[in-house]
Formats: structure tokens, C-alpha cells, sequence
């Protein structure tokens, strides 16, 4: 009975944790329809900071604790919502998720430029002032955390439903524009909701970093269990979103509790909160189909066939060329970047031409590795098993979302990812007992220049098979799709297997790279295909051009140099995430990146420099006039 009792306090302090990180999601989101995915690197950064004015300056915990949640959180939420949130109101999900998530990658790269990776602890409030419920033993902090949690549930719940303020930040969601000709300040109110739920992220780092420790992912993700509890209470309900707090908290202690450390059922102790996340989003409410927007999103000229095959013949000669001339080392990289530049072409027809956001697209390319892997065979057919395996899995993905669309949709991706990182990376089963799996080379080519060829053929072949879609009868269907879906599913367009169908692509193309990852790495583990790996790929994706084959390129390459610069010069690795941030952050409601830029470039031409085009055009005026 008292390890039943500790099991219930450790599992009520943990889901105190999560309500409070939820309520303050729930603020934004029902204030703004933006879901900050970026909400947990909040309560890490400040978290952070805590330590560094509490531990490192000596400051008071008292007012340590005023300067973080009361001043510094609030400030941050509402400069992230002046700054960054305060365009997306009406932009479409998967912008709003790219930033959030550039947001995310981008605190990361703050608190690892700012706060070195080092051990560091926090120690939790009045420390050794234990109490003794039962056979049970609380402590101090355990009851600040669960009476922080009701308190500010309650807060929240009594500012959203009985003052004038709470009232006018729903309002301010349905016509921002109306609320204003009443004389409110619609600006400010978005900006004090925004606040408010820093400060909570704030508080709910703070509460559970002596739980967990200080660390940039793992208390990131942590936090990432509050977006359960959000989807529990329907990212609106404060009083379910309590509840689905620590119901979910009470299952992981039960959990850790009672299911055996060793065996098959060993990883689901740790995938209760993804499994808590995908049960709440097929149980949550349908949404409506978004009209559409005035214009649909403008794409990158699609070249034709003939010009495709000449770019592609290029890329191909100059990966020959780099190949004999370049060390191996160089050859090895640069055949990581095509294959990184395959990946992102999975993204192309997906977020590109469907407009649907995956947040899990490396757990493919693991399916697609250990496909091979098992396999053994260096033959190219073992490349079209990883695109078949990897393409099943995709569309078992979509199957059970299919009455799921938009922030739902990506969120389910994203427990995809955590069920397949707790549950298969890490059994037996998946990359053996000793964590990682041995896998040939394609075709044999143990030559370094002769793969590299390998993965640029192999990049241009996909390429080109990607901008055939974009100019097919389907592709063209997708881009409707994307900029309208009432107005498809109004012409008896079917959207639900539509969506099946190009997640089972995009998911086959990841798993086809897998394969030639493999084989480059000829040794593969499961930290390779971590879900967190997922979102700087996303992000460069979109950086570099979401919509083009030569973004995917571009994208691909940018990735590759991420880790090398990292280990030349160890003191930008932070930085280098900080710059992803930010750029994706500035290209995020732009899906054409960079890729744009360099093709305006190429058509933009001085004044100057054609006068007899210039002046045959007045000709022809003045010949017409």
C-alpha cells in the first residue's frame, strides 16, 4: 500500500507539472489559434536562467524566482508574439508550426551557446524539509508543484471566463478587426496572453527541473507531454486539460511502477505520454475544413522535361568530377548531402504541394536503413524494399488520422516519432542487441567516389520523378488541395485517401534515402533517427525551398555542413542551431526559402543591359499606337 501511495504522489506532483505547462498552451492557443510547439524551450531557457541567478550569482530563490516568472518570461512571450506571432493569425498551420519550431530550435541554440553542456543541478525548494503521508514521503516542493497547478489553473479559468480582459482575448480569435471598433486594444491583449503562458512555461521548468535535470533536449521534450494534456481538454478546456494532466501523470508513475524494466513491454514505460497523445487526438473533435485563402500559396516555376534533364546531367558531371578530385572524406560528405537532399525531396510533394507538415520524417529513413540492413544484399532491389517497407508504414501512419487534418494531422506525426523512438529503435528486434546494425553498400561500391555518384543519380532520378508529379493531373490536385480543401471536398474530391496516398509517397521516398544512408554509414544505430534529428531537417527544408527540387538540394547540403562545422569549430555549435532558428523563423510563411531568391536572381536582369529589347518594345507602341 506505500508504494501504491508514493506511486500516486509521484504521478499527481508530474501531472501538476504538466498543467501547468499546458494551461499556459491553452492560453495562447485559445487566444491566438497559434500552437507554440516552441513552448517547452520557454520553461528550458528560463529554467536555465534560474539556475544561472539562483546557483551561479547566489541570488535568493524568492527573488530568483519574481525576476523569472514575474519579469523575464513575460517579456520573452510578448517580444516572441510582437515579433514573430503577431502575423500568423491567419496563416495557414503549417507556417505557424514551422515557426514555432524554428522558435524552438532557435532557444536551443541560445541556451547552448549561453550555457555550455556541463552537469548542473537545482536543487528543489526548502530542500530536506520532507513530510511523511502514510508510508509515503513528500516533500515541499512536491506540494508547491501540485498547489502551483491548481492555482493557476483556476487563475487561468477564472481570467478566460469572468473578466471583461479574459472575455476579449477569446474574442479577439474570432474577428480581431470587429473587437477593435469597440475600443479594444487587440494588440495588447495578444501580447498579455502571450506573456501569461511564457510565464507559466517558466514555472513549469523550474518545477520539474529537479526532477529531471537541466538539460536543453531532455527537458524540452518533457514539456512536450503538456501538449497530451492540451489536446486532452481540446486545446480550449482548461478544467479537462487538468485532468488529462494528471491522468497522464498518474499513468507514467503507474507505469514505472508496475511494468517490467526488461522484455518487450520495457519501452512502454517511456512511450506513455506519445500513446497518451495519439489516443486524445483520434478521440478529439473533427475540425472543419478550412475555406481557403484569398490566393493560394505561389510556387517556384516548374521547369520542363528537357530543361530538368539538362540541370540533372549537371549535377550529375559535377558529382563525377568532385568525386576523382575531392579526398574521400570530401566524397563521403558530399554523398550525405544528396541523400539528406533525398529527404527533403520526401517533404517536396508533402509539405511542398499538399501543405501538411511531418515531424517525424527521419523515423522513415530509419525503417528504410533497417530494411536494408536486415536484408543484406547489396542489391539496388534492396532499396526498393526500404521505399515499400518504409511507404506501408507511412500509410499505416495516415490510416488511423484519417479524420485528422491540419495541427492535429502534424501533432500526430509527432507521437508517431515518440512511439517509434520508445517502442522499436529501441528493441531487440529493430537494431539488435548491441543497438546497431551492420549494412552493405549498394551495388558494392566501396569506392567513396563511385557512391557518391551513386547518391547523385539516385538524387536526380527522384528529382525528376518529384517535378513529373508537380506537373501531372495529381499534382496539380494536391496544390488545390492545399490552398482550398472545402472547395475540393465541394467538387466530390476524396481528401481523406488523397492524404493516405501522399504520406505513403512521401514516406517511401524517405525510406529509399534510409537505405543509401545505410549503406554510406554501413553501420546504423537508433540515436541516427531520433525525432529531434527531425526538426532541423524540416526547418532547412523549408529555409531552403519546401516547393523545388533545387531547395531540396540546397537544404540537403546545408545539413550536411551542420555536424562538420560543429566538430571544427566547437563554438558555433549552438550557434548554428540559433541561425536555422532564425532563418526558418523569417522564410517560415514563405515556402519557397532561398531557393526563390537564387531563381529571381537568375531572371533579374539591369535595365541596362538590353536597350535594343527596350527599345524594339517602344517600337512596337508607337507602331500599335
Amino acid at each position: 500500500m506505500g508504494g501504491f501511495l508514493a506511486l500516486t504522489i509521484l504521478g499527481l506532483v508530474t501531472g501538476a507539472g504538466y498543467a501547468v505547462a499546458a494551461g499556459g498552451l491553452v492560453l495562447t492557443y485559445s487566444t491566438s489559434r497559434v500552437f507554440n510547439v516552441a513552448h517547452g524551450a520557454i520553461g528550458m531557457v528560463m529554467a536555465f536562467l534560474y539556475w544561472e541567478l539562483s546557483v551561479n550569482q547566489g541570488l535568493p530563490v524568492w527573488l530568483t524566482l519574481l525576476l523569472v516568472v514575474g519579469v523575464v518570461a513575460p517579456v520573452l512571450g510578448a517580444v516572441v508574439e510582437r515579433i514573430m506571432m503577431r502575423q500568423l493569425a491567419d496563416a495557414p498551420v503549417g507556417a505557424t508550426l514551422v515557426v514555432t519550431v524554428g522558435l524552438l530550435v532557435m532557444l536551443i541554440g541560445v541556451a547552448q551557446a549561453i550555457w555550455p553542456s556541463t552537469a548542473r543541478t537545482v536543487p528543489p525548494f526548502f530542500a530536506g524539509s520532507d513530510l511523511k503521508l502514510g508510508g509515503a514521503v513528500v516533500s515541499v516542493h512536491d506540494l508547491i508543484t501540485i498547489a502551483a497547478a491548481i492555482v493557476a489553473a483556476a487563475a487561468l479559468y477564472g481570467l478566460l471566463t469572468f473578466t471583461r480582459v479574459g472575455i476579449a482575448m477569446r474574442a479577439a480569435v474570432d474577428n480581431r478587426g470587429l473587437l477593435a471598433l469597440y475600443g479594444a486594444r487587440t494588440s495588447m491583449l495578444s501580447a498579455m496572453s502571450w506573456g501569461i503562458g511564457a510565464a507559466l512555461a517558466a514555472l513549469a521548468g523550474i518545477l520539474l527541473t529537479p526532477v529531471v535535470g537541466l538539460s536543453y533536449h531532455d527537458l524540452t521534450l518533457l514539456v512536450m507531454s503538456a501538449y497530451a494534456a492540451a489536446v486532452a481538454g481540446r486545446l480550449l478546456s482548461l478544467p479537462w486539460t487538468f485532468v488529462g494532466a494528471l491522468l497522464l501523470g498518474l499513468s507514467q508513475s503507474y507505469a514505472v511502477g508496475y511494468l517490467p524494466t526488461t522484455g518487450a513491454l520495457s519501452g512502454l514505460r517511456a512511450a506513455i505520454p506519445a500513446l497518451f497523445l495519439f489516443a486524445a487526438l483520434l478521440l478529439a473533435p473533427q475540425a472543419q475544413l478550412r475555406v481557403g485563402q484569398i490566393r493560394g500559396i505561389r510556387g517556384v516555376p516548374v521547369p520542363g522535361l528537357l530543361r530538368a534533364l539538362g540541370f540533372g546531367a549537371l549535377a550529375i558531371g559535377a558529382a563525377a568530377v568532385a568525386a576523382y578530385a575531392l579526398p574521400g572524406t570530401t566524397s563521403d560528405r558530399l554523398s550525405l548531402g544528396f541523400i539528406y537532399g533525398i529527404v527533403m525531396l520526401s517533404l517536396v510533394p508533402l509539405t511542398g504541394y499538399g501543405g501538411y507538415v511531418s515531424l517525424a520524417q527521419l523515423t522513415f529513413v530509419g525503417v528504410g536503413a533497417i530494411t536494408v540492413a536486415r536484408l543484406g544484399t547489396a542489391s539496388p532491389l534492396a532499396l526498393l524494399a526500404a521505399a515499400g517497407a518504409a511507404a506501408l508504414v507511412g500509410a499505416l501512419v495516415a490510416l488511423p488520422a484519417l479524420r485528422l487534418q491540419g495541427l492535429y494531422l502534424a501533432l500526430s506525426t509527432l507521437a508517431f516519432g515518440l512511439l517509434m523512438d520508445k517502442l522499436v529503435f529501441q528493441a531487440s528486434f529493430a537494431f539488435g542487441f548491441n543497438g546497431s546494425l551492420a549494412v552493405p553498400r549498394i551495388l558494392g561500391l566501396d569506392a567513396q567516389s563511385h557512391y557518391l555518384i551513386l547518391t547523385a543519380v539516385a538524387f536526380v532520378g527522384v528529382g525528376l520523378g518529384v517535378l513529373a508529379l508537380r506537373r501531372s493531373r495529381y499534382g496539380r490536385y494536391l496544390i488545390a488541395m492545399r490552398d482550398s480543401p472545402a472547395g475540393c471536398a465541394t467538387l466530390g474530391l476524396n481528401l481523406r485517401w488523397t492524404r493516405v496516398r501522399i504520406f505513403a509517397l512521401s514516406a517511401g521516398i524517405a525510406g529509399f534515402a534510409g537505405g543509401l544512408f545505410g549503406g554510406l554509414r554501413q553501420t546504423v544505430a537508433a540515436t541516427d533517427f531520433q525525432l529531434f534529428n527531425s526538426l532541423p531537417l524540416l526547418l532547412l527544408a523549408v529555409v531552403a525551398g519546401v516547393t523545388s527540387v533545387t531547395g531540396s538540394l540546397l537544404g540537403g547540403m546545408l545539413l550536411m555542413l551542420l555536424p562538420v562545422l560543429a566538430s571544427e569549430v566547437p563554438a558555433v555549435g549552438g550557434l548554428a542551431f540559433l541561425v536555422i532558428g532564425v532563418a526558418s523563423v523569417g522564410l517560415g510563411r514563405d515556402p519557397n526559402g532561398l531557393a526563390s531568391r537564387l531563381f529571381a536572381l537568375g531572371r533579374w536582369r539591369p535595365p541596362s543591359s538590353f536597350p535594343s529589347v527596350r527599345l524594339g518594345r517602344a517600337s512596337r507602341g508607337e507602331a500599335a499606337s
